[in-house]
């Protein structure tokens, strides 16, 4: 079984989740406020949803991912290779060059990578 689905709301909430855990309940709640303008019943039925598909857990009102940042961006990626580019990454690749200025600097970054 893959990388549960996060969707763009999610994601977003996600983030605060990564940048703050372990945390609690409460903390979160304030947080989904602060920065993304949610109620907290908004707040408890996204902790809900995401434990059921096992992104997070909640054990007695403290919130831990199950999953990490990373994961989820690789996650996210092959399913727009999939999707968008029939599953080759070299199409995928060529795109985002066509589109992207690319540094020195990051072309190097991916020669590094590519070479692993």
């Amino acid at each position: 079984m893959g990388t549960p689905k996060i969707f763009e709301s999610e994601y977003r909430f996600c983030l605060l989740l990564w940048e703050h855990a372990p945390v609690t309940t409460t903390d979160l709640v304030k947080l989904c406020q602060e920065r993304l303008g949610w109620k907290r019943t908004t707040t408890y039925t996204v902790i809900k949803r995401l434990g059921e598909r096992g992104v997070l857990k909640n054990e007695e009102g403290l919130i831990t991912p199950l999953i990490s940042k990373e994961e989820a961006q690789v996650s996210e990626i092959d399913e727009l290779v999939d999707k968008k580019f029939q599953g080759s990454l070299p199409a995928f690749i060529a795109a985002f060059a066509r589109r992207q200025s690319l540094s020195q600097a990051e072309v190097e970054e991916i020669r590094r990578i590519i070479e692993k």
